[in-house]
């Protein structure tokens, strides 16, 4: 859900002036960020989900730290402590609370695969919508998510006096990198 998740950042820089869009767009994929290390160690992992034959969502991702409820909170909490030291407590809430965003998003399209604890602590229920489990569905959502946020970002953009070739080029790249993430998805790349 890459390209939800950038929409969404473009969603909260239209209302957050002040927060800059880079920062915004990278907490919005900062679980998946510290995925990536942890991915490439063995300590979580992706298995494919029984039935498919890979590609766009299909599979189970067991990321036990970084996407359990609790692991998300405390990632997106020190990340906004972080963002307040360099521009202040409101922006440090803002980015704290799209930190957590992309676990929210991902509650909805991923299988039951989300651990409420790190490391899966308890043996609790996982959770997940499971709208991957429709892709076609899935992307028409997340291409909604990415439309709002680039009409959002370019409507805010123009009322503050931004120059119109500025916003368009912004809109531009926020639209084309969803697009691209999008694209890549449903090809099963």
């Amino acid at each position: 859900m890459i390209t939800g998740h950038f929409g969404l950042a473009a969603m909260v820089k239209s209302a957050q002036r002040p927060v800059p869009l880079w920062a915004l767009m990278l907490a919005t994929v900062w679980l998946d960020v510290i995925f990536v290390p942890l991915l490439l160690t063995g300590v979580e992992y992706i298995t494919p989900a029984p039935g498919t034959n890979g590609g766009y969502g299909a599979g189970v991702i067991y990321a036990d730290y970084t996407h359990s409820l609790l692991g998300a909170l405390l990632i997106a909490a020190l990340t906004g402590l972080a963002a307040a030291h360099w521009w202040g407590r409101r922006a440090g809430t803002v980015i704290g609370a799209t930190v957590f965003s992309h676990w929210l998003l991902d509650l909805l399209v991923h299988r039951a695969d989300l651990p409420l604890l790190p490391g899966n602590l308890g043996g609790l229920p996982r959770l997940g919508l499971g709208l991957w489990q429709y892709p076609w569905l899935a992307a028409c959502i997340e291409g909604a998510l990415l439309l709002a946020g680039t009409f959002l970002y370019r409507r805010a953009a123009l009322r503050t006096g931004a120059a119109a070739s500025r916003a368009n080029l912004v809109t531009g790249l926020i639209a084309a990198a969803g697009a691209a993430t999008l694209a890549l998805d449903l090809m099963g790349v």
